[in-house]
């Protein structure tokens, strides 16, 4: 048996999210069946199940999603790349593969992860970035406060007990992660946030989110967002905000695996996400 690890990009918003589910359809499916189809006859023995980096939800997309599987068919790295695609939709690609060693794991070799939303607003939403990008309705002339969602994000740097911004749903066992760092971008209009962390809980981005708008639109002060932090309830936060524009961007993994930096690490502004 040898382990191969490949590097996707999709646009989510035709799926349920990353995970195989009864009577649903998600990007493991398609992607476990794409495999299939091109290892053909010599998988019936042994089927093929994939390990991701990141079970993103649905309507999320990922930029650089990370997976492994085990099999004892040997193909040439770029072989993997180019029969893989010719079985997949044209929302799902794979831009790299490598045969990695038994000890790699897409998930739990893995110890940094950046997710990026991209957020248009304004009193028009734009239809051509419909599913691609989250729309906030702001009246003309009427502003985000970007330097009072910069200043709410510092308090969430460093090891946390994120419990406030936990799905009911999330299966981790611990809500304490560690978040790295917090960018907040404004190109009126759009606005863009760069969260890098160990790891996130179940809708952890988009609940955070959903209180830096909260923020941004004066409804809550900037000392609003340690408040919620310290309550550990997840009643006090904001409403989760629509997935549509959150990206798993990036995976990082120790430099003694060789795991390819996604095509978008030195260029990950949204004219680059959310250009149709």
């Amino acid at each position: 048996m040898m382990r191969i690890a490949l590097g996707l990009q999709y646009d989510g918003s035709p799926y349920s999210g990353w995970q195989t589910q009864v009577n649903q359809h998600s990007v493991q499916d398609e992607l476990e069946s794409a495999i299939s189809a091109f290892i053909g006859d010599a998988c019936k023995d042994s089927p093929i199940k994939t390990i991701t980096a990141g079970r993103t939800d649905a309507g999320v997309h990922a930029l650089g999603q990370v997976i492994h599987f085990d099999t004892h068919i040997e193909r040439e790295d770029f072989s993997w790349v180019r029969g893989v695609n010719s079985f997949l939709p044209s929302s799902i690609v794979v831009n790299w593969a490598k045969q990695v060693p038994e000890e790699f794991s897409a998930r739990f070799s893995a110890f940094e992860r950046t997710y990026i939303y991209a957020l248009h607003a304004g009193p028009c939403r734009s239809p051509m970035v419909h599913s691609r990008a989250g729309y906030l309705l702001l009246p003309p002339n009427k502003y985000l406060d970007i330097e009072g969602m910069k200043k709410s994000a510092q308090c969430l740097i460093g090891e946390q007990d994120f419990s406030s911004f936990r799905s009911s749903e999330c299966q981790s066992k611990t809500p304490v992660k560690t978040m790295y760092s917090v960018e907040i971008i404004s190109q009126e209009p759009w606005v863009y946030f760069k969260i890098r962390g160990n790891a996130f809980l179940h809708h952890m981005v988009r609940n955070l989110v959903g209180c830096f708008l909260q923020i941004g639109q004066g409804r809550q002060k900037p000392e609003w967002m340690a408040e919620v932090l310290a309550a550990k309830d997840r009643k006090v936060a904001a409403p989760t905000f629509m997935p549509d524009g959150l990206y798993l961007a990036k995976i990082t993994y120790p430099e003694e695996f060789g795991i390819p930096a996604p095509w978008l690490e030195n260029s990950w502004l949204p004219s680059q996400i959310t250009k149709p």
